[in-house]
């Protein structure tokens, strides 16, 4: 197994493909850890424990056997809050005494092969048992009467090893969780750089680097999603890295709402890194007999830099996160018309952007926004999911039926857990958003959020949208989530209750999404939140694409596509064309460059295709060719970014470029696009992941190389470049 225990020294030992994971129980019950990097053979690690006195001042915790030890500078498995570790904790619970210092001690574990799901939450999941081995790690706080359940699945083809925890109540006395990470891991020493995915609206997921130093750091979300701001992702990279050799550990929280990655470096420059739910405003009041489970953390390790990490996230959350008819079914190229038209729109004009969509080759229409209620601008009607038939002249299914009858399918937007002020389900019931009572109710976007912790709340939604989604052949949704969450309460919870209110409000969203699958299983669901706001795994459980951004200029997208890749694969970035000059910024680009730009993901277009002129027509049908001929490389083939277009060091910030290579070497296509170009600059780029001993031919050309060429000397893309001009090669081997 990928688990084993040596009962001799009571040490744990996790064996991924090239990693090795290792801790042990010391005598006193307390989990110690002594490993976590490249694949060893050995099991007695324990010479490798920091046994030093910080201060005169630390609890000596130690047995006869370990003189010595203390836990302020002990690496530990899963620290708990106020037993003389005073680093960050992971795990915090005031019991009846009033006390919050935690205790848990080693109880039991077994180890057994699969993976078990987790209640109520999205997790990685495997398609077979031997796929990955599971250890359940039973903890107990004899004072609390807490009993903590640690969970560590490997899987055994992939450099990856998921953690969670789950803690249930066996005491006769109710007491409150205040603190609960999914995963905390100890390192020796400090010496890595910091990375993670920062942004805002309209600019998600821009990849930032800084070293560790002394002291907590860390990035978090309070915005009740994973925000724009910052992605549920962090990963350490051992210094001297680069983007394909080097050691990264990456953290990535499947979990949609309020998070926090704490990392600490301690006065003996040992780090700590702990990713979970943000403890600040949180608690849970857990009765006796109940159980809390915290959501699932992602642990990648690679030795191949940060593209081997994003090459084993690509694969973990392509074939064992996102599921469903359309895991890894062909998507349909669709149009959007949103861009398009706004809320000036009805079935006449949707219909003629649908005819040519048909001409063109596209697969898919979807109507966005505006067609429901009384809704013609975003003041009014959310909550009200019945067809605006003032607009939808026929009703729904009349213009359902006009679009399929040219060979299309129909999809259609929702904004499920948001009401308008203005809405006859606000008038109905003006206690079913979030809210305090006493306080005003802050307006984000026109509007409020619904409190999704509420059944009656969600029986009503999914009652609304059942009733829209089986009156015609709708076989697509963009799930739309567009303001943060403010006065996070709830009327059916009492006062010691209103910190569980987030979480609550994120299982409530989960499970209206599950029960929405499970009665629609063949729905293709694309989540988005004001565009990137909550690109994360936790969504990706439900929907295998999301609404990567809401800017759509090319050159934009270079950098949030980027960003967006170092954790999630090509397959689940939504990408479009949309019209130029774009309507974010202005700025004007080729058809062809934001072709290709949006050919990196789930590939779409988001315009009115009746206003393009006869080439832009004829660059359609080629973009269309290509999405079939390149689908199986881009969406399935190992993703390698060759020039980050943040930090382009050749001619400072000029160019972007990217590669996917098919799973057998045979197929690779290579995309290049110029930002900005400058005079008398030389330009080679070396191909990576390729057979060396193969030899590949450029389909457009028909040269030759080797792949070692390729490798190793690269292709010469010197002068005459424009800004904004794209190109892509394609090489088979033979």
């Amino acid at each position: 197994m990928a688990i084993i225990f040596d009962t001799e020294r009571q040490t744990f030992k996790l064996d991924t493909p090239s990693s090795s994971y290792v801790f042990k129980v010391s005598p006193k019950g307390y989990l110690l850890h002594l490993y976590y990097g490249a694949s060893v053979p050995d099991t007695d690690l324990d010479y490798l424990r920091l046994n030093l006195h910080s201060a005169s001042f630390s609890a000596n915790v130690a047995s006869p056997e370990e003189k010595g030890m203390t836990l302020d500078t002990t690496w530990l498995e899963y620290p708990t809050n106020g037993i003389s570790d005073f680093r960050v904790s992971a795990l915090s619970i005031r019991g009846a005494t009033g006390s919050s210092a935690t205790d848990i001690r080693y109880k039991s574990h077994k180890i057994y092969a699969g993976k078990p799901g987790l209640p109520g939450l999205p997790a990685t999941y495997v398609n077979s048992d031997d796929e990955a081995d599971t250890l359940e790690l039973t903890c107990v706080d004899e004072l609390t009467g807490a009993q903590v359940v640690i969970l560590y699945t490997v899987f055994t083809k992939l450099d990856v090893i998921t953690r969670s925890v789950r803690v249930t109540n066996t005491s006769d006395k109710s007491f409150r969780i205040e603190r609960i990470h999914s995963t905390a891991v100890d390192f020796n020493d400090s010496d890595f750089e910091l990375l993670h995915l920062q942004g805002r609206w309209a600019k998600e997921r821009t990849l930032v680097k800084r070293h560790l130093e002394f002291g907590l750091q860390g990035i978090h979300s309070k915005r009740g999603s994973s925000s724009h701001n910052n992605n549920p992702f962090v990963a350490l990279a051992r210094d001297g890295y680069t983007e394909e050799s080097g050691e990264v550990y990456g953290f990535s929280l499947v979990y949609s709402s309020n998070f926090a990655a704490e990392i600490e470096v301690d006065c003996m420059r040992s780090t700590r890194v702990l990713l979970g739910i943000n403890p600040e405003d949180f608690g849970w009041l857990l009765e006796p007999g109940e159980t809390f489970t915290a959501p699932e953390v992602a642990m990648v390790y690679s030795n191949n830099g940060v593209g081997g990490m994003s090459r084993t996230y690509h694969k973990l959350y392509r074939h064992n996160l996102c599921r469903g008819e359309w895991k890894t079914k062909k998507r349909p190229i669709l149009v959007n018309n949103w861009e398009g038209t706004y809320f000036n729109f009805d079935d006449d004009k949707l219909v003629a952007i649908a005819k040519d969509a048909a001409d063109l080759g596209i697969e898919m229409f979807v109507m966005d926004d505006g067609w429901f209620g009384v809704r013609n601008n975003d003041d009014c009607s959310l909550g009200d999911w019945y067809v605006n038939e003032s607009k939808l002249k026929g009703g729904l299914k009349s213009l359902v039926d006009r679009v399929n009858a040219l060979g299309l399918k129909f999809g259609i937007w929702f904004e499920p857990e948001m009401i308008s002020p203005n809405s006859d389900l606000y008038r109905a019931h003006p206690d079913w958003c979030l809210h305090v009572n006493g306080r005003e109710r802050s307006i984000g976007r026109r509007q409020y959020v619904l409190d999704m912790s509420r059944a009656d709340v969600r029986d009503n939604i999914f009652n609304q949208m059942y009733k829209i989604l089986s009156s015609a052949n709708i076989e697509y949704v963009k799930w739309d989530f567009n303001r943060n969450l403010t006065e996070v309460g709830s009327d059916l919870l009492p006062p010691e209750r209103q910190s569980e209110v987030a979480h609550r409000y994120m299982l409530g969203v989960y499970e209206l999404l599950e029960r929405l699958l499970t009665a629609f299983p063949k729905l293709l669901l694309e989540g988005c939140s004001g565009g990137g706001g909550r690109f994360d795994p936790g969504m990706l459980y439900y929907s295998p694409q999301i609404w990567t951004s809401d800017d759509t200029d090319a050159m934009e997208r270079l950098e949030i596509q980027y960003g967006t890749s170092i954790v999630y694969p090509p397959s689940t970035m939504s990408a479009h064309v949309s019209a130029s000059p774009n309507h974010q910024t202005g700025r004007s680009s080729s058809f062809k460059t934001r072709g290709d730009v949006a050919m990196a993901g789930a590939f779409g277009y988001e315009l009115d295709l009746t206003k393009l002129t006869d080439d832009e027509r004829a660059l359609v049908r080629q973009q269309v060719e290509a999405y079939h001929k390149y689908y199986n490389v881009i969406q399935d083939g190992d993703y390698y970014r060759l020039i980050n277009p943040t930090e382009d060091k050749a001619n400072i910030t000029s160019a972007a470029a990217w590669e996917s290579v098919s799973q057998d070497k045979n197929e690779i296509l290579l995309t290049y696009v110029v930002m900005r170009t400058q005079v008398a600059i030389s330009r080679y780029i070396r191909l990576r992941g390729l057979d060396p001993a193969k030899i590949y031919t450029d389909t457009a050309s028909g040269r030759k190389y080797s792949g070692a060429l390729l490798m190793n000397a690269g292709l010469n893309l010197t002068g005459g470049w424009k800004d904004g001009e794209s190109r892509v090669w394609h090489f088979i081997a033979e």
